[in-house]
Order: structure tokens, then sequence, then C-alpha cells
């Protein structure tokens, strides 16, 4: 039996129970004069089946819908000299989709992850892209920054996105604890931040990589991991990987014949994310 995604329970009750909006709070097929707090009691039995039927299409209503500007233009950083990794956002990281990235990441405020979850729907499976020839690579946290949070805000958003799009999760690279948070960093601090912060653990085991984040603000955190997968990035086999965790950089020599894998073999990389930019930029 399959197990159930993070929250899946609340998500369920807000897309199947509670069916008004996640931003005005009006039902979401209802007429848009209605104001938020006026009385339903008066719906008929066909209307609240109508409603039931559809909720689980929109975890918003129409107008909302209509209000958010989707799918912006992707963006591009340089990851090697010619190669651009192409980055995909759902919207812009403007209101109101700013404060409810910021309270479920922050304050674990899991009122906003329907709303969050309607975002990741928002983005079209990459074309040719499936189960067998495709993983989406969630971004790494520190175990320090996971011990602070108390939960990984990023691997619960990609596991709803892993069931949108039918593309299992990878794990295999690790995040070293040296790092600082990105946020409140320049662009140049941000780009220096990164240098080397990831290791491969393991062999990915298909060629299209998926990259996934939360926000991206200037790229630099994608660009930096989709940089792990160039040919001269170090490989740490999972013992390693766990004494690096620990402070230990030492490769041992295995590792040469497995890293001679990620040389000789190229990677289709691109990235997605909930968020990125302004509109009004």
């Amino acid at each position: 039996m399959r197990r159930p995604a993070p929250y899946q329970l609340g998500l369920w009750l807000a897309e199947y129970v509670n069916i008004r909006c996640q931003l005005c709070g009006c039902y979401r097929k209802a007429p848009y004069t209605e104001p938020a707090d006026s009385n339903h009691a008066d719906l008929s039995a066909s209307q609240f089946s109508s409603l039931f039927a559809t909720a689980h299409k929109s975890l918003l209503c129409s107008r909302c819908q209509r209000s958010i500007a989707w799918l912006p233009a992707p963006f591009y950083v340089d990851i090697a000299a010619s190669v651009s990794l192409p980055i995909q956002a759902a919207s812009y990281y403007d209101y109101p989709i700013r404060q409810a990235i910021r309270a479920f990441k922050h304050s674990e405020d899991m009122t906003r992850l329907p709303l969050l979850v309607h975002m990741l729907r928002q983005l079209p499976r990459p074309k040719g892209c499936h189960a067998g020839n495709s993983v989406i690579i969630p971004m790494p946290t520190t175990d320090d920054r996971l011990r602070k949070r108390g939960f990984d805000p990023v691997t619960i958003l990609s596991i709803y996105l892993a069931k949108h799009w039918q593309i299992p999760l990878w794990h295999g690279v690790a995040r070293m604890d040296d790092t600082v948070s990105q946020q409140g960093l320049t662009r140049s601090e941000r780009l220096t931040n990164l240098n080397d912060a990831f290791v491969l653990t393991e062999t990915p085991p298909v060629k299209r990589l998926l990259l996934f984040d939360d926000v991206a603000t200037t790229g630099a955190s994608l660009q930096a991991l989709a940089r792990t997968f160039l040919p001269d990035h170090p490989y740490l086999t999972p013992l390693e990987a766990t004494g690096t965790a620990n402070g230990d950089m030492n490769h041992s020599s295995n590792s040469a014949s497995q890293t001679a894998d990620v040389k000789t073999n190229k990677y289709h990389i691109s990235a997605y994310a909930l968020a990125h930019g302004s509109q009004n930029q």
C-alpha cells in the first residue's frame, strides 16, 4: 500500500470538504459578487453536489486563478562554458505567493500548503520526461538546518510535485553543513556561498534530472546543484558522505572508478521552482 504524502489528510479536506478558494475564501464556483463571509446555508443539493464534483480540479476560484500570473518565461543561469540551466517557475515571488511560501517555510503553517500544491500543479510535466527516464531532485538541506527548522519544506513540496508529474524523487546529493542560508545575501555572496556546497553520494539512475527548489531568487542554489553533475565534480560513496557530514573530506581510491561514470555520461538537466522574481521588475 502506497504511503500518503505528508499532510495529505489536510490537503484532502481542503480539496473535498472545505471547498472554498484558498485565497479569497469564497466557494470556488460561486459568483464573484458574493462576499467571502456570506451565508451559504441556502445552497441547494444540486449546487453543493456540483461544487464537490469539481472541487479537486482547482483549489482557487476562477477569479483568483486569473489574478495570478502563472508560468513566467523561464530564465537561465550558466553552469559551464556555453551551457545554461533553464529555470521555470510556477509564478512570481509576489503577494500573496511570497507570504504563503514564507509562512509555510519558516513557520510550518500548514494552512498554506494547499495553495502551494495548487501552484505545483500549474507546472506541466517536462516534455519527454516520465518515470522511466527521469528523476526529481529536491534542493538538499543541511542536517543543522533540518534540526533547527524541524521539517524539510522543499522535500515535502517535491513529494507533491512527484505525485503531479508521476516521476520519482532521487536523493543522491548531499549538502555540506558549512554553508549558510541564502536568504538576505547579495547576488555575489549567494554565488560564493555555494562554492562546492553539494556532493554526489551516488550515481544518478537516469539521464534526465529535474531539479526543484521552492524559491529561485537569483538561481544560485539551483546553479550550484546543477554543477554537481558536471564531469569534474567530486563523487562520494555513501560511507564517505557520512564522513563528510562529520567534517572528513578525504576521498578513498574506491570513488575513482565510480567518478568515471559521471565523467563519461551526459545528463539533461532542467530546474523548476514555485516562484521567482517579481512581475513588476
